[in-house]
C-alpha cells in the first residue's frame, strides 16, 4: 500500500462530505421552483439556518452509509462507472432512511421537493469529484510514478508473460514490473529488493515446495511486501480474490492492519490514550512525587527498543531501580549498570529464548517494586502511543540485543507498532515463553479487530488488579 493511495482514499471523505452540503445548498437554492412551474404561491417558509442544522447532523449518516458500502477503496485502478452505481445505490438507501425518519417526525422537515432534488444533486456532485479526484490521482500514477506498485513475477509459465505483457502496455493498472525470476530464490529476490524495490509479488511456479513457500510468505510479510500466486491446488485460510484481465489470482492476507484497518486502529489509539493520560493522570502524579522523594535520577527514563520496521525508538517508563542501575543513557555509570545486568539476566533470569526476565531483581527501590508490580510504570507509554511509536494494543517491544536473538520468522513482530499490551500481557505477561508469546502476537496480527482491541484493553484491567509474580 502506498502513502499516495492512503492519502488519496482519505480526502475522498471530506471532499463527499463537501459535495454532500452542497448539493443539499443547492436543493435548497431551487426550492421555489416547483412553486413558479406551476404558477402556485409558496406553501411554506424554512429557514436556511435551521436547514443547514439539520444537513450536518444527516451528513455523517451518509458517509457511514459509503463506508459500509465500500466506497472508500485505496487502489487509483478501481472502476468508475462501478463507484458512480455504489455510490448510486448507498445514496438511495440513505435517502429512504431518511424519509422513514421524517415520515416519523414530520416536525423536522417537510419539503419533499428538497429532499427529493438533494438526492439528485448528491448522485451528480459526487461522482463528478471523484472522478476528478480520480483523474488527478491517475495522471500522477502514470506520468510522475506516484503510488506506482512495484511487482516483482517468481515463475516462467506463459500466464506470467501475458501479465507481463498486459502490464507493460496499460500503465494506468499502476504496475511496473521490475523482474521476473524463473523459481524461488529468496537470495535473488533479496538482491532485487535491495536494487529496486518490491511492493507486491505474484508467484507462477506451481513446483514451489510447502517449505520455500513458507520462507516466502515469511519474507513477504516480513518486508511488507503483497504476495500474490496465480492459484494452483495451493489452498489457505486467509486470502482474498482478485482478478487481473480475467485471470484470478489469490492474495495472502498478512495482517487486516492494511487501509482503513490501520487508520481506524491509529484513531482508536489516539483517542484512547489520550483518555487514559486524563484519567490516569493522578496516579502518574502520585508515582513521580514518590520516585522522587526515594531515590536521586530522573523520574522517567527512556527505555531504547525496536518498533514497526526495525525502527527504534524511546519507551518512556517510571524508573523503578535505583539510577546507577538503569540502563540508559544519561546514566554516567552506564557500563557498570550494562555489566551488572549481564550477570543478573546469567545467575537469575528465568525465560528460555531471546528474552530474558530477572527473578527477584535487586536492582528495585521500594517504590519502583511497587510500581513495577502494577504496571504503573508503564503508564508514560500512553505518550508514546500519542506520538505514534507504540500502539496500545499490539506485540511487546523489544531490546535491540534482544532482536538480534530473533530468527528470521520471529520478524513478523515487527511489522506492525508494538503495544502498551497485548494477548500475551493477558495471557501470562512476562511469564510466558517466548515462542508461546510469539504465537500469540502473531494470531492478533493475523487476525485483528477493533473489537479485538477493545476487548483486550478491558482485560487488561482485570490483569493489572492481580499482582504480578517478582
Amino acid at each position: 500500500m502506498k502513502r499516495s493511495e492512503l492519502f488519496f482514499s482519505a480526502i475522498q471523505v471530506p471532499i463527499d462530505f463537501a459535495m454532500i452540503v452542497l448539493a443539499a445548498i443547492s436543493a435548497f437554492a431551487i426550492r421555489d421552483i416547483p412553486q413558479i412551474l406551476a404558477l402556485k404561491p409558496k406553501l411554506y417558509e424554512f429557514p436556511f439556518e435551521s436547514y443547514i442544522k439539520i444537513v450536518l447532523i444527516v451528513v455523517p449518516f451518509f458517509i457511514l452509509i459509503y463506508a459500509i458500502g465500500g466506497l472508500y477503496d485505496i487502489r487509483v485502478t478501481r472502476k468508475f462507472w462501478q463507484e458512480t452505481i455504489r455510490v448510486f445505490a448507498a445514496t438511495s438507501i440513505a435517502l429512504v432512511i431518511i424519509i422513514v425518519t421524517i415520515f416519523l417526525k414530520r416536525e423536522w422537515f417537510s419539503s419533499r421537493f428538497i429532499i427529493l432534488a438533494a438526492w439528485g444533486l448528491v448522485v451528480i456532485y459526487i461522482p463528478i469529484a471523484r472522478y476528478l479526484l480520480q483523474s488527478i490521482q491517475k495522471w500522477l500514477l502514470i506520468h510522475k510514478g506516484v503510488g506506482v506498485h512495484r511487482l516483482l513475477l517468481i515463475g516462467g509459465n506463459e500466464k506470467l508473460y501475458q501479465i507481463k505483457k498486459l502490464l507493460k502496455n496499460n500503465l494506468g493498472l499502476g504496475y511496473r514490473v521490475i523482474g521476473q525470476v524463473g523459481y524461488v530464490n529468496l537470495k535473488k529476490i533479496k538482491e532485487i529488493r535491495k536494487q529496486r524495490g518490491i511492493d507486491e509479488m505474484i508467484l507462477g511456479d506451481p513446483s514451489i515446495t510447502d517449505d520455500q513457500q513458507e520462507k516466502l510468505i515469511d519474507f513477504c510479510a516480513i518486508n511488507s511486501i503483497t504476495y500474490r500466486y496465480i492459484p494452483t491446488t495451493l489452498q489457505t485460510s486467509r486470502f482474498e480474490v482478485r482478478m487481473l484481465d480475467g485471470e484470478p489470482l489469490l492474495e495472502a492476507q498478512h495482517t487486516p492492519l492494511e487501509g482503513w484497518g490501520r487508520i481506524l486502529k491509529r484513531i482508536f489509539d489516539i483517542v484512547g490514550s489520550a483518555i487514559l493520560i486524563i484519567l490516569t493522570s493522578p496516579i502518574m502524579l502520585v508515582a513521580a512525587i514518590a520516585i522522587k522523594l526515594e531515590s536521586k535520577g530522573p523520574v522517567i527514563y527512556k527505555n531504547e527498543r525496536i518498533g514497526n520496521d526495525g525502527k527504534k525508538f524511546y519507551a518512556y517508563k517510571f524508573r523503578y531501580m535505583k539510577w546507577e542501575h538503569s540502563i540508559n543513557k544519561d546514566n554516567p555509570d552506564l557500563e557498570k549498570a550494562l555489566e551488572y545486568e549481564k550477570k543478573l539476566i546469567k545467575e537469575k533470569s528465568v525465560r528460555q529464548g531471546p528474552l530474558y526476565k530477572i527473578k527477584n531483581d535487586p536492582r528495585k527501590t521500594r517504590v519502583g517494586a511497587f510500581i513495577e508490580r502494577y504496571s504503573i510504570d508503564e503508564l508514560p507509554q500512553f505518550f508514546n502511543v500519542i506520538k505514534g511509536d507504540m500502539s496500545l494494543v499490539g506485540p511487546r517491544p523489544h531490546q535491540k540485543r534482544e532482536v538480534e536473538k530473533y530468527h528470521e520468522y520471529h520478524r513478523r513482530l515487527l511489522t506492525i507498532r508494538p503495544g502498551v499490551t497485548g494477548l500475551a500481557q493477558i495471557s501470562g505477561r512476562s511469564d510466558l515463553d517466548f515462542e508461546d508469546e510469539y504465537k500469540m502476537d502473531l494470531f492478533y496480527i493475523e487476525n485483528w479487530s477493533l473489537w479485538m482491541d477493545i476487548a483486550i484493553c478491558l482485560k487488561t484491567i482485570g490483569v493489572l488488579l492481580r499482582r504480578r509474580r517478582n
